[in-house]
């Protein structure tokens, strides 16, 4: 039984420089590819080729989602803490996000009701005496 190994499923090999290079810019420790690539000790143009490769491309969008979740869940206990801050405007601010994300919140347009019906039922005249002329309207 030969096994045919184009046929095989295992991922394209990424050389441990380039790992290291995603693993730096994905850590914020190199904000460019090219100080990622001098860090790591390949040129920016070999890096920049890697990274455009479709399977270094999903590696690095595993690395970084991972990332994301691990700031994620922080992200949320630093909420969570917030509710019991001393300012009220960050505790407002904390608890309305954390509703928010149960599905409780406010209407996001709000409502505004109109009735052009309404009349007023009396009219208070705050001019003084000398101010008001009378006037006189004729009936028809």
């Amino acid at each position: 039984m030969t096994t045919d190994l184009a046929t095989t499923d295992r991922p394209k090999p990424i050389s441990l420089k380039v790992r290291e290079a995603i693993a730096k810019m994905v850590a914020g420790d190199c904000k460019t590819v090219t100080a990622a690539a001098e860090k790591v000790g390949i040129t920016r143009e070999h890096l920049s080729r890697e990274l455009s490769k479709p399977h270094v491309a999903a590696f690095m969008h595993q690395k970084v989602q991972r990332n994301l979740a691990i700031a994620a869940t922080r992200a949320g206990a630093v909420k969570v803490d917030l509710l019991d801050s001393d300012n009220a405007m960050v505790r407002d601010r904390a608890s309305s996000f954390v509703l928010g994300l149960a599905g409780i919140q406010p209407s996001s347009q709000p409502s505004v009701n109109v009735n052009i019906e309404v009349r007023a039922g009396y009219v208070i005249d705050l001019r003084n005496e000398d101010e008001i002329s009378p006037k006189v309207i004729d009936h028809v």
